[in-house]
C-alpha cells in the first residue's frame, strides 16, 4: 500500500476511534457538544477514507464528492459547532446549529449536483493535493469551503485556546487546559498541511491530517482524564 493510501486510511481509523470514544462519553454523561464533536470526527474519518480510496483505485466521482463535502467543507464547522455548544448560551448555540445544519444540507445538494471535470484535478503524485476542488466546475460550489472552514477554525481553535486560558488562569483542571491546547493544535495541522502540499511537498496534507487526528484524539483523552496530582 502506497503512502497516498496508507496515511489517509490511518487518519480514518484514528478519527473513527475518537468518534466512538466521544459518543460513548455522550451516552454516559450527556452533553450536546459531545454529540456534535462525535459527528464531526465521523466527517473527519469519511474524508480520510475517501482519500485512501482515491489512492487505491483512482478517480471516482462519488468518492470525490464525499471527500469534498465531508473532508473539505463540513468537518471543521461541525467540530467548531460542538465547541460553541460547550462555551455559549444554549439558545445561541441552537441558532448557530440551525444555520450550520441548513448550510450543510445546502452544501450537500450543491456538491452532489455539481458538474465535475477530473482532468482539472492536480496531477502531481504523493503531495497530498491530488484531490482538488478544481475538478468542480459549477460556479459557487468551491466558495463554500472557506466559509465553513473559517467558522470552524474560529470556533474550534479559538474556543479551545480560550478554554485552556481560563483553566490556566484559574489554576484548575490542568488536564483540561492541556487537552484544549492539543485540540487546538490538532485543528490547525491540516490547514498547514494543505498549504505545504501546494508547494509540492510529498505527502504534506496526508501527514498533517494524521497528526491532526492524533492530536485531537490525545486532546480529548487528556481533557477527560484528570492528572494523578490534580486536586
Amino acid at each position: 500500500m502506497s503512502l497516498v493510501s496508507f496515511l489517509p486510511l490511518l487518519s480514518f481509523v484514528i478519527s473513527i476511534t475518537n468518534a466512538i470514544l466521544i459518543f460513548t462519553r455522550y451516552i454516559k454523561k450527556g452533553g450536546t457538544h459531545l454529540l456534535i464533536w462525535a459527528i464531526g470526527m465521523v466527517f473527519y474519518g469519511v474524508g480520510g477514507l475517501s482519500e485512501a480510496l482515491y489512492g487505491l483505485f483512482g478517480w471516482n466521482p462519488i468518492v470525490f464528492r464525499l471527500w469534498y463535502l465531508f473532508g473539505a467543507i463540513l468537518v471543521a464547522a461541525w467540530l467548531g459547532q460542538g465547541t460553541v455548544y460547550l462555551l455559549v448560551r444554549t439558545r445561541i448555540a441552537h441558532i448557530t446549529m440551525a444555520i450550520v445544519l441548513v448550510g450543510s444540507i445546502y452544501a450537500a445538494v450543491r456538491v452532489f449536483t455539481a458538474q465535475l471535470d477530473p482532468s482539472l484535478m492536480t496531477s502531481s503524485l504523493h503531495t497530498g493535493s491530488e484531490l482538488s476542488g478544481h475538478a468542480i466546475i459549477t460556479p459557487g460550489v468551491r466558495s463554500l469551503t472557506p466559509i465553513f472552514n473559517s467558522y470552524g477554525t474560529l470556533t474550534l481553535v479559538g474556543g479551545a485556546i480560550y478554554s485552556a486560558f481560563i483553566f490556566w488562569r484559574k489554576r484548575i483542571m490542568a488536564h483540561r487546559a492541556l487537552g484544549n491546547l492539543l485540540i487546538a493544535a490538532g485543528a490547525i495541522f491540516p490547514a498547514f498541511g494543505g498549504a505545504f502540499s501546494r508547494f509540492g511537498i510529498p505527502g504534506a496534507l496526508y501527514i498533517s491530517e494524521v497528526l491532526g487526528a492524533i492530536l485531537l484524539l490525545a486532546g480529548f483523552i487528556r481533557a477527560v482524564t484528570p492528572m494523578k496530582d490534580a486536586k
